[in-house]
């Protein structure tokens, strides 16, 4: 599977930027470490640095395409903090925008995004 199928917009040496499947909003992006471990702690400095880098770098992207107010970040630790993929560290990052919370998923038990995953990653991906 190549890059624009796997929705991954950025590879750097130690991690990679990838669009998440099941985005909370539009833009949603995980930074996640090559290597394949389960703590923050379990990262090397190399690892954890460029982590936080491409975390910026991501967040400098999606205010260029898609003009956010603001971010939500953070990491799980752990099936039981939420960690959906508990056993591979990742590095949330939801772009936010004033009254992007509506009744959809309380009501519809759904999210409406209003773009396509493929074109928010092509889009991503180009302004890189």
């Amino acid at each position: 599977m190549n890059d624009e199928e796997g929705l991954i917009v950025h590879r750097g040496e130690d991690a990679y930027v990838v669009m998440n499947l099941y985005p909370y909003n539009a833009g949603h992006l995980l930074v996640c470490a090559f290597r394949h471990v389960a703590d923050l702690t379990e990262l090397t400095e190399a690892e954890r640095n460029e982590i936080s880098s491409l975390t910026a770098h991501a967040m400098t992207t999606l205010r260029k395409v898609s003009h956010p107010a603001g971010f939500n970040l953070g990491m799980n630790q752990g099936a039981v903090s939420g960690a959906g993929v508990a056993e591979h560290i990742h590095q949330h990052i939801v772009p936010r925008w004033s009254g992007d919370a509506n009744f959809m998923p309380i009501i519809g038990q759904t999210k409406v995004l209003p773009q396509l995953l493929a074109q928010t990653r092509n889009d991503l991906a180009a302004a890189w």
